[in-house]
């Protein structure tokens, strides 16, 4: 009985898979606030790349 006790408290105080699962909820809500703004997003990238076009032609 004391084994099972100590294996579980052992499991319970075990932080190796922890930066896993940070990564994949970290990953998760890029993904989301990437979804959620694409359309800004989107705009925002072809502003920058219009502007940096046009100034690329003027020289």
């Amino acid at each position: 009985m004391r084994t099972l006790y100590y294996g579980i408290k052992k499991f319970w105080k075990d932080e190796d898979g922890m930066g896993v699962v940070e990564v994949v909820l970290i990953t998760i809500v890029l993904v989301g606030l990437v979804i959620l703004f694409k359309s800004q997003i989107t705009a925002l990238v072809n502003s920058i790349l219009a502007k940096m076009f046009n100034q690329a032609n003027k020289i």
